[in-house]
């Protein structure tokens, strides 16, 4: 307890995923080798994009901001539950578990907002592809992209708000990994209905309005290349199921803990452990193994490389190449 304010304590303690030292051991070496790979994997597509000319178009830029979305998303519980796995306690600071509900939020509602802009773009480029290059501009496409970050840390703003104000008395026991905010308003001395209300209006009615606006998109484009059977929307489809697969492993999770939000079911840390790691290390791998174009472009970044490496080596060695 904060001796300097008995109203708020000064740490929470997080139980994690498993109180088997077994199991924390196997955690550890596996979500290292998958957040290593999630940073890896996406920080590529990210340099594949800045680095290829013909990537800058809105449908890669929208990607390439996901992809810095989901590194974000990855660190911002990740290496705290990594350390955790080989210390006891498990403790997180009062601040610390505001910054971490702050910043899950702010990604989690950019990355929600960024779906809805990417697949908006996929809609105009299928379904209107003749003013394609009119609608969505690089001023658009800028717009779109900072709109979904400005309004992820507005939500974050709006969730802490009411949070960080609550008086934080004991029990300071969380039974998850992170600082799930829906566990962490239960644990307020207080009647905590009306928080609880105001984040299931706020949380809920951005995850319903953009999950109806990608379900109205992804419809109408699915009527639009059904009616279609060219080489192009062949193409199209290939993207577009991509996107739809994306669509699925972010909302999923997010609707199902959405769904009981202040029951704690043990299914619960599983679905939260899938929308932090596994969603976004999948991304990647959706994306470049369905897109020839982020391949040939990673090809030629490689090619640059290996190329440079080589040229390097042959200066140093002061050889006639």
């Amino acid at each position: 307890m904060d001796q300097g304010n008995n109203s708020r304590v000064a740490e929470f303690v997080l139980l994690g995923l498993s109180s088997s030292w077994e199991l924390q051991y196997f955690f550890f070496v596996l979500f290292n080798f998958l957040y290593i790979t999630i940073v890896l994997g996406n920080l590529l597509i990210v340099l594949t994009v800045v680095s290829e000319p013909a990537l800058h178009t809105p449908m890669y830029i929208m990607l390439s901001n996901l992809s810095v979305l989901d590194v974000f998303l990855a660190t911002y519980a990740t290496p705290k539950m990594m350390h955790d796995f080989l210390h006891e306690p498990k403790t997180i600071s009062f601040a610390g578990c505001m910054a971490q509900i702050f910043l899950l939020h702010v990604f989690a509602g950019g990355e929600m907002l960024l779906l809805v802009a990417m697949a908006y773009d996929r809609y105009v480029a299928i379904c209107k592809p003749l003013h394609y290059a009119t609608i969505m501009n690089l001023c658009k496409c800028t717009c779109l992209v900072v709109g979904s970050w400005v309004t992820g840390v507005m939500h974050s703003l709006s969730q802490l708000a009411f949070t960080v104000n609550l008086p934080f008395c004991g029990p300071n026991i969380v039974d998850s990994y992170y600082c799930d905010l829906t566990l962490v308003i239960k644990l307020a001395c207080t009647d905590t209905y009306i928080p609880e209300v105001l984040m299931l209006l706020d949380s809920g009615l951005m995850g319903v309005i953009s999950f109806l606006l990608l379900l109205i998109s992804y419809t109408v484009i699915l009527v639009t290349v059904r009616r279609h059977s060219s080489v192009g929307m062949a193409k199209a489809r290939n993207t577009l199921t991509a996107h739809i697969i994306v669509v699925i492993l972010f909302f999923g999770p997010c609707i199902f803990i959405y769904a009981w939000p202040f029951s704690n079911f043990p299914v619960n840390k599983v679905l939260s452990v899938f929308s932090t790691v596994f969603t976004p290390i999948l991304n990647p791998i959706i994306y470049t193994l369905r897109n020839k174009e982020v391949k040939s472009a990673m090809h030629k970044l490689k090619t640059r490389y290996v190329s440079s490496r080589l040229l390097s080596h042959c200066l140093s060695q002061d050889h006639n190449c």
